[in-house]
């Protein structure tokens, strides 16, 4: 114990692995909250197999002095929970020489140095090799120097709902496990000095889709239909969890298509609806999506991105399926394509996905990712007083035409039973009043109408954030959640001369991307796919080709580290330093 010395300064990095079943997951509940409940800036991804039981699964959580919202591929203390813990993560390059251990060696078959903890043995003396996790979170607080009084009085809570008995053993675990750290932790041993904020302990911390399923409640919604897919399942369950305290209907369908209809039909009833899915199941809602674009039925859907083709890597990460949602759905009508790039935007973004889709009377599509659905961090809660709940429905009189041709493309939009006229709708091609027709000259006027949305759309287009000063050299370009991840690189390369614009809004593309692009003598692309599909639409819209392209499609997302490093190569390759 007394030859262990290190000492971490602002920012550390804890990673625990093992099985599925080994209770990771309660490990980082318990820690993060706790952590935050102390005033420390926290922030946890995960990575896992589509396994109920074996596997190897792992969970980063970052504390640190500063606001911190990307993932880090820097381990700085490990804690293996099965002998496969230490080479999975070394297939991933994240096992370094200077990480500190923590393991029952008994159980922990390593060619390297282990400090070893029998956590095992200590929970069968507390009352059981469950109570292991909670030593494991005892022993972190302590060496993160968090007081053990925080640590009890949350377990209290947190485990208010079960016995007194389990209370009990959990807090004497917990103690346990911070003696343990006491013991390793201090001036000349493991040293760890991460600054606290007092107002950290009332901020909120929530997964990205818990954020989205806010967003979703702020801008109105109040019915979803969805059949459980990765990594989307988690927004139907938090949406029905609060269904009645909301007034929300929360139907899980028995397929995707089902679910995209029934939100059309909630549309056409006058209320706001969403459904949520990954590509596999979007695909089986393709229909669906024309459906809503020849009908002109405002309609919310949730892509969480995952990495294909057909069932891929269920539970891991990409940005594959940009291509997918701009052009699935037979026929030529109006999308819109969102991306959030954090939690924040995560929020503000499906809040606003509900206007739009009224307002456009257009199909509003929220790309996101495992990465970021299962990523989590403290932040203030959201100002809900600025989200407006727009409301676009008509009341009809008994001349009314739902289709009505209009210089804007948007016609007056009613639902039954809301004035005297008839709402009449089609999937076939239709005149003003919605009946079938197969004029060829109402067949062009319906859709140059349907097309005319996108001179309104335009204009009300997201756009691009620039980070980095304004006199740049070379461009970082970005989208949806590799936000966070290209701002903490940038931070490690020299700032000048280097700039780094996120779209959260992929489609339509704003007009000001080809100005940026242009100012640069060099663009970096980084993305979560094999064939650049962004840069693809870039060009497609500009005709500007992205000079180099950082792309990654193994399931994982970007490290800070490996964005910062692969940039750095680049401006090697072209004789500059970029590389702090």
């Amino acid at each position: 114990m007394s030859n262990i010395s290190r000492q971490i300064k602002d920012d550390v990095s804890i990673v625990l692995c093992g099985e599925a079943g080994q209770g990771i997951q309660t490990v980082e509940r318990l820690l993060t909250r706790v952590l935050k409940f102390a005033g420390l800036n926290v922030f946890g991804t995960k990575e896992y197999m589509s396994r109920v039981r074996g596997g190897s699964n792992s969970t980063e959580i970052r504390v640190s002095s500063n606001r911190i919202m990307a993932y880090s591929s820097r381990i700085d203390i490990l804690i293996p929970l099965d002998e496969d813990a230490i080479p999975h993560l070394q297939q991933q390059n994240r096992i370094g020489d200077d990480m500190l251990i923590f393991g029952d060696k008994e159980k922990i078959n390593a060619s390297r140095d282990i400090i070893d903890v029998p956590f095992s043995k200590i929970a069968l003396e507390v009352g059981g090799v469950i109570y292991a996790n909670t030593i494991g979170v005892g022993m972190i607080l302590a060496l993160l120097g968090v007081e053990i009084d925080v640590l009890t009085a949350f377990l209290g809570d947190y485990f208010r709902r079960k016995n007194q008995d389990i209370v009990d053993k959990n807090i004497a675990a917990a103690r346990r496990g911070y003696d343990i750290g006491r013991g390793f932790s201090g001036p000349g041993k493991i040293d760890i000095a991460i600054e606290r904020h007092p107002e950290v302990r009332d901020e909120i911390i929530m997964s990205g889709a818990d954020i989205m399923c806010m967003g979703a409640i702020a801008g109105g919604c109040n019915f979803i239909a969805a059949y459980p897919m990765t990594p989307s399942t988690g927004i139907i369950t938090f949406l029905a969890q609060y269904a009645e305290k909301f007034g929300i209907v929360a139907e899980q369908a028995e397929d995707e298509i089902s679910a995209v209809n029934m939100a059309i039909g909630a549309w056409y009833a006058g209320g706001r609806a969403m459904t949520a899915t990954a590509g596999g199941g979007f695909a089986l809602m393709a229909e669906g999506v024309s459906l809503a674009g020849m009908i002109e039925s405002p309609l919310v859907v949730s892509v969480g991105m995952r990495p294909a083709p057909a069932t891929g890597l269920p539970t891991r990460t990409e940005q594959g399926d940009l291509d997918h949602v701009l052009y699935s759905g037979h026929g030529e009508f109006p999308r819109i394509v969102l991306a959030p790039g954090n939690l924040e935007q995560a929020f503000q973004l499906t809040q606003k996905a509900f206007n739009l889709a009224d307002k456009f009377q257009s199909p509003v599509i929220i790309l996101s990712d495992q990465y970021l659905v299962d990523s989590y961090y403290n932040m203030p809660a959201p100002d809900i007083s600025r989200c407006n709940v727009e409301q676009y429905v008509v009341k009809t009189d008994k001349d009314y035409k739902r289709y009505r041709i209009t210089d804007s493309g948007i016609s007056p939009r009613g639902i039954p039973g809301y004035g005297d006229g008839l709402v009449n709708c089609d999937s076939d091609e239709h005149d003003e009043e919605g009946h079938i027709t197969e004029s060829m000259a109402v067949r062009t006027s319906m859709v140059d109408k349907r097309l005319r949305k996108f001179e309104l759309i335009n204009k009300e287009i997201i756009p691009p954030e620039l980070y980095g000063g304004e006199d740049y050299e070379t461009l970082l370009i970005a989208w949806g959640s590799n936000y966070a991840v290209v701002k903490e690189a940038l931070k490690k390369l020299k700032r000048s001369g280097i700039s780094f614009l996120h779209f959260s809004q992929v489609y339509p593309l704003h007009p000001s991307t080809a100005g940026y692009l242009k100012k640069a003598k060099r663009t970096i692309i980084i993305e979560n796919n094999a064939t650049s599909q962004f840069g693809q639409l870039i060009r497609r819209t500009t005709g500007i080709d992205i000079g180099h392209k950082i792309l990654k499609y193994d399931g994982l997302p970007f490290s800070v580290e490996e964005v910062a490093g692969q940039v750095d190569a680049i401006a090697h390759r072209q004789g500059e330093q970029l590389w702090i």
